[in-house]
């Protein structure tokens, strides 16, 4: 199959609904899949004439990439927000709705007088959120610009907790996995034991 140059990738769509009424917020988590450190999200309200080039899906850009963009969205939205979810909350509600509880907390940060009327969900569930319509997309954040702009969020201050982390817990190298299932990460929970910041219900030893 011919690989798609990044110049025929569509652009990212400003957003779903055009009405100028509509106050819409995109929503999307970090860390999901970790072992260690919080579940991270963000809810962002961009404005309708939003663009920046290198916004795309976070997990495709450069941590240099992902920064500048960081510094842009701050800037140019009309609001955003981010919020986590410990690993005990982690371990108390499970993954998936520990995140959504952080995409919650999120929005509830956003200023009231850009509190949004419709959400854009990242990904096939959301616990709804009162009062507030919302769409879940699959692959949102290759598809809406307010969606690719949280995950950029969500992910940079995820990465910036971890980094503190690792200055607390060098073994770990969370400076590089980022608390993620890498080989030396479960070696070196096998080593050196857990600390309070991993997820007690995932799988943390090796096989």
């Amino acid at each position: 199959m011919k690989k798609r140059s990044k110049k025929d990738i569509p652009p990212l769509l400003a957003f779903a609904n055009p009405h100028p009424a509509v106050i819409e917020a995109g929503c999307d988590e970090a860390g999901r899949g970790c072992l260690a450190g919080p579940v991270y999200a963000a809810a962002v309200v961009l404005p309708k004439n939003f663009f920046h080039a290198q916004l795309a899906d976070s997990k495709t850009l450069l941590p240099a990439v992902r920064q500048t963009l960081r510094n842009y969205i701050q800037a140019n939205a009309i609001a955003w927000a981010v919020a986590s979810c410990t690993p005990a909350e982690i371990d108390q509600h499970n993954i998936l709705w520990a995140s959504v509880l952080a995409m919650h907390r999120a929005i509830d940060a956003l200023p009231q007088q850009h509190r949004p009327s419709h959400l854009l969900i990242d990904g096939n569930k959301f616990k709804p959120y009162p009062y507030t319509p919302h769409t879940c997309i699959i692959g949102g954040d290759a598809t809406y610009a307010a969606i690719a702009a949280a995950a950029v969020l969500a992910k940079t201050y995820r990465d910036d907790y971890m980094l503190q982390l690792h200055e607390q817990y060098p073994q770990y190298n969370f400076n590089t996995n980022m608390g993620y299932p890498t080989k030396a990460h479960r070696q070196a929970i096998a080593q050196f034991g857990i600390t309070p910041h991993h997820r007690l219900t995932f799988t943390l030893l090796p096989k």
